[in-house]
């Protein structure tokens, strides 16, 4: 690249901070970290220049992106949308983490006509899934099912859940309590978010799945008519499905997320010691046989630049990092709405971001 491009990354949590740490490590990118929780800039890379700034503030927003290359919104998902149409007015490129649904529509508008790129889900479901899925989908002739499963899970489970919180808690509850998106016996549909749980094995370990929100990306839209089933699952350890629809349905958390957001904040401890699991299986007929195929990877915590990053840290950063990159070298197209699915999986590994993902 001839001169370094400024990127803004909104929201200085544990995604956003990883994210700005990742691209000025490279050389290549000017960084600027926008958050108005000021005490978040503690402790960060001195290169990694810092902005306090609401992102509820149109004013503030317009200002911030003003001559920059591109916005990272990391930020809640019920905030990113605004980044959305300031990024639009200011003339930069916009990508985000989000795996809602209404957000991502919205941004779909917003694109048409744009002179620069909108690209929406680009972390690890959806995001990543949908790259690694989409590789598997173009060597069938004829599509019957696709089914995609993602975790990001502790290696140590100590509690009944099974779980430690490992990214947003906003994010988590949004895809636990939210319609799901999927194509059953050929018809687009909506599906009830915890419900469908299965059982699987992977390398001797039993884990459960079942539907969550969001994570299919855009897939419905471009394999509606084209596919028999298509849905996505969350992973986690046997047993907390059940205890999460109690939480939900019967003491009627769903209702009041404020308060299940503070009870899972203040019972269940963080932790970097997690494994991303992504899981993709794909059947159909290829050359009049009926075949599958399957994508199956493990990410483990480790230390980036110094630093101990979690597993889900390391891949939703380097999903939207990636993609930035490829952006800014023209590996991708540079205006409009751009799928996940447009991008090659192969090029994306190449990619010094995206290697992060390439099997150990």
């Amino acid at each position: 690249m001839p001169r370094m491009k400024h990127i803004v990354v909104a929201g200085a949590g544990k995604i956003g901070v990883t994210i700005a740490d990742m691209l000025a490590a490279s050389g290549d990118y000017r960084v600027t970290l926008a958050d108005r929780a000021v005490g978040r800039f503690d402790g960060l890379n001195p290169s990694i220049a810092t902005k306090a700034v609401d992102v509820t503030n149109p004013r503030e927003l317009s200002d911030l992106l003003k001559g920059s290359f591109a916005v990272l919104s990391a930020v809640p998902f019920n905030l990113t949308g605004d980044i959305a149409v300031a990024a639009k007015e200011a003339g930069a490129h916009y990508l985000d983490l989000t795996e809602d649904v209404a957000t991502t529509r919205k941004v779909k508008r917003l694109a048409e006509g744009a002179q620069t790129a909108f690209i929406p889900q680009c972390g690890l479901a959806p995001g990543f899934i949908t790259i690694a899925a989409y590789d598997l989908i173009r060597r069938f002739d004829t599509l019957h099912d696709v089914r995609m499963r993602v975790g990001a899970l502790p290696k140590f489970p100590s509690n009944a859940l099974n779980y430690n919180l490992t990214w947003s808690t906003e994010g988590l509850i949004n895809e636990y309590c939210e319609p799901c998106e999927a194509i059953v016996n050929g018809e687009r549909r909506e599906v009830p978010p915890m419900e469908e749980l299965e059982e699987f094995a992977l390398d001797g370990v039993t884990y459960e799945a079942f539907n969550t929100s969001g994570g299919l990306g855009s897939l419905c839209e471009t394999l509606n008519g084209k596919v028999r089933n298509l849905n996505y699952r969350t992973i986690r350890y046997p047993g907390h499905a059940a205890i999460m629809k109690a939480l939900l349905n019967d003491l009627r958390l769903r209702d009041r997320r404020d308060v299940l957001k503070d009870i899972l904040e203040n019972a269940l401890p963080a932790t970097l010691q997690d494994v991303v699991i992504v899981f993709v299986t794909v059947s159909g007929k290829r050359n009049g046989q009926l075949v599958q195929d399957t994508y199956a990877n493990k990410i483990y915590s480790a230390e980036i630049g110094g630093v101990m990053r979690s597993a889900i840290q390391i891949t939703t950063a380097a999903g939207i990092t990636g993609v930035l990159d490829l952006l800014a070298t023209g590996k991708i197209a540079d205006r409009g709405f751009i799928r996940q699915e447009d991008i090659d999986l192969n090029v994306f590994l190449a990619n010094r971001f995206g290697r992060a993902y390439a099997p150990r």
